[in-house]
């Protein structure tokens, strides 16, 4: 591996616009191509951020030789198309989250990155920004006790126009995929355990995709999780995780913190404040490039198997919806 890690983006959206400014920042990374499925787009988004290539088809990212890793910033519909693609071609993959469309994609994922031994891992994001280890910190060390319940919230409220990607069904489309993954790998961090029960709630607007939804999850030893996500009601992005003696509040937006608070029977006993640098995908690139460079196939704090638990979790949740994607 050269000194610098040298990345690859597939897909130029939104997104994939934010991930290059990510890698702007980090002196490591050397963003050496781009790919879409146009040339113009392709050539266009290399011209904004000085990439030396620009291919007109994904599969020409996936063949170049000089390119140790892959950002998939693609629909859910087409991750793991994409992903595999890349990963038969010996590449690196970092996925954008919900990893894929179901369970089964993501143990297919899964199991191509094995079998290549290459490294894959879901980009989210909440994992890796430094206040949420500091928070991890605090329950490891008791401060609040047991952990009895997680409150979490992911709510948006825009305005969509027809056909738009993110209230799109063909595309993964709806509110549990795009920000309801926030609030479920969120529990899963905190829990690090499957529940036993899963009860979900949700909307089904008029495009087919659910605009807003409920989960409570139910654990072993009868802990909770009350978790809620939407696309079009607006709300406070908090998240709680409450023990038998204290509990820890982390404030708007839980999914990026910049603050979190300790409160120990009703005393306030401590704060974190830590801004964030860059606009936060700079974490995940960063965990990717530590993990290469240590000759690993995947995150300690992202690992692959969770991310295959937390989509057989949205899978269970959507069922009694009738909610179907196009790639089940």
């Amino acid at each position: 591996m050269t000194d610098k890690i040298r990345w690859g983006i597939l897909g130029t959206g939104h997104i994939s616009k934010k991930f290059a400014d990510a890698l702007a920042i980090l002196p490591e990374a050397d963003l050496a191509a781009v790919a879409s499925r146009t040339a113009d787009s392709a050539k266009q988004f290399a011209e904004k951020y000085k990439i030396p290539k620009a291919y007109s088809s994904y599969q020409e990212l996936a063949d170049d030789p000089d390119i140790d890793v892959i950002y998939i910033g693609t629909p859910h519909t087409f991750h793991l198309e994409n992903s595999v693609m890349c990963m038969l071609k010996g590449k690196a993959v970092l996925c954008e989250k919900a990893l894929t469309i179901n369970a089964a994609e993501a143990r297919e994922m899964v199991r191509v990155a094995r079998e290549q031994n290459v490294f894959l891992m879901e980009a989210m994001i909440t994992r890796h920004v430094p206040l949420m280890k500091k928070v991890q910190g605090w329950i490891a060390d008791g401060r609040i006790g047991e952990v009895r319940m997680v409150k979490a919230s992911r709510c948006a409220r825009g305005e969509f126009p027809p056909g738009a990607r993110q209230l799109n069904p063909d595309l993964g489309g709806g509110s549990l995929l795009d920000v309801g993954v926030y609030v479920i790998s969120f529990a899963s961090m905190i829990y690090q355990k499957f529940p036993v029960e899963v009860i979900g709630l949700s909307h089904i607007g008029d495009w087919g995709s659910d605009e807003q939804g409920v989960a409570i999850f139910k654990y072993d030893q009868g802990e909770l999780a009350d978790l809620s996500f939407a696309l079009r009601t607006a709300a406070s992005n908090e998240a709680y995780v409450l023990g038998n003696k204290g509990y820890i509040k982390i404030d708007d937006v839980f999914a990026v913190p910049t603050k979190a608070t300790l409160v120990v029977n009703k005393v306030e006993e401590a704060v974190l404040e830590e801004p964030i640098v860059g606009n936060a995908l700079n974490y995940e690139a960063e965990e990717v490039m530590r993990c290469l460079r240590l000759g690993l196939k995947e995150s300690p704090f992202m690992p692959l198997d969770e991310s295959i638990q937390i989509m057989e979790l949205m899978d269970r949740i959507r069922k009694p919806w009738g909610l179907v994607y196009s790639n089940d």
